[in-house]
């Protein structure tokens, strides 16, 4: 996935300069996977180019990526914002999560190793510090990465790419969940995940991340339903 990045590749590529495009692109995604840019909360081309430190071009590139992925949508004078979830929009990506994501969890638990599983354990045991010490956006970061960690071991580059344009959609209202309930309320079946994988039981991984999916996506849609005025959203 995006975030996650071949060792061996940053080795090679050493000094190269990434394009400014593209680094624009990437932090301005991930202001929006982390929540840092809310939902419904608009902001301007202008403003986008001062914060970035960046060309009005590349901005509008990254832009125009993200738009087209859903993650952004164009409110004309030049402003953009994170769309609000409807609820039609989180039950298409509850079906959609739930279609893709446990599918990638049982191929990558027929080919785990002792270094996958310790790469996803060490994430683990990050989110678990930041749900501890109430750090929204490490919990955030750590429980992307660890799902990033374990698609991308699931060696399905195509569904992989699916599932992470999803979490760019609902992503935003995940940080409207810590805000409401603080970390620490926050589910975790990652560890009933972990022990399915160490046991090779893709049965019991796919039934994990169903678990997790419907906790995460019923957090998501009690807290946006709070945020409406009449405790509701259509």
């Amino acid at each position: 996935m995006q975030m996650l990045k071949n060792a061996a590749q940053e080795g090679m590529l050493g000094a190269v300069k990434q394009p400014a495009h593209q680094s624009v692109y990437e932090g301005l995604r991930d202001q929006i996977l982390f929540g840092e840019l809310a939902p419904g909360q608009p902001v301007t081309i202008q403003g986008l180019t001062q914060q970035l430190g960046a060309g009005m071009t590349p901005v509008r590139e990254a832009l125009r990526r993200l738009i087209a992925n859903g993650a952004l949508v164009m409110l004309g004078n030049r402003r953009v914002c994170v769309p609000v979830l409807t609820e039609s929009c989180i039950k298409e990506l509850d079906f959609m999560r739930k279609s893709l994501e446990p599918q990638l969890a049982r191929w990558a638990s027929t080919k785990m190793n002792p270094q996958h599983l310790m790469i996803l354990g060490s994430h683990d045991d990050a989110l678990n510090a930041a749900i501890a010490g109430g750090d929204i956006h490490n919990y955030l970061l750590e429980n992307y990465q660890f799902h990033a960690a374990l698609y991308t071991i699931a060696d399905a580059p195509i569904v992989a790419a699916t599932v992470d344009r999803l979490w760019l959609r609902f992503g935003p209202s995940l940080r409207v969940v810590c805000g409401r309930y603080g970390t620490m309320n926050l589910p975790d079946k990652h560890a009933d995940l972990l022990r399915a994988l160490a046991d090779g039981n893709a049965d019991a991984a796919e039934r994990a991340i169903k678990e997790d999916i419907e906790q995460g996506m019923t957090q998501i849609r009690a807290a946006l339903s709070d945020a409406q005025p009449h405790g509701r959203f259509d």
